[in-house]
């Protein structure tokens, strides 16, 4: 998360010093489109994700002060980590909604991060929580359906 958090703010520097300043790279406008469909999707399902989960926490660990328990729920019935996924599309989308390319980079190093994260996280979750290992028979796909 610290590594995450380092990057964070260079997603939008970049993009600010290529369109404004050096104008280094050019987004045509339905990939600007795209991209903030990308922006609001992610958000929606970002929301969803928090409304549906009282347990989501920046840090990886068991809840055991507060009764973690598996949740099975809304996104949850289809994707085991669908908070990570909003994570991963909106920095996908950010740098081209914002009409950069270069900033794409920062965001692909993000996403890469969250990729590792989530691996961490669910087997951590598969070798800790009560019920995971049940649940991960149950719904197969970490971030992707059909791929992983």
């Amino acid at each position: 998360m610290g590594i995450y958090t380092g990057f964070l703010p260079t997603v939008f520097i970049i993009a600010g010093l290529d369109v404004v300043r050096f104008g280094w790279s050019e987004v045509p406008l339905l990939f600007q489109v795209l991209a903030w469909l990308g922006l609001c999707s992610s958000a929606a399902l970002i929301f969803w994700t928090v409304a549906t989960n009282t347990f989501l926490s920046r840090y990886v660990r068991i809840q055991d002060d507060r009764g973690q328990k598996v949740v099975a729920a809304g996104p949850y019935k289809y994707i085991r980590h669908p908070m990570y996924l909003g994570i991963l599309v909106l920095f996908l989308s950010l740098g081209p909604a914002l009409g950069s390319c270069y900033a794409l980079i920062p965001g692909a190093i993000i996403d890469i991060l969250f990729l590792i994260r989530t691996a961490k996280e669910d087997k951590t979750l598969q070798e800790e929580l009560a019920g995971y290992q049940e649940y991960a028979q149950q719904v197969k796909y970490r971030l992707f359906p059909w791929i992983w």
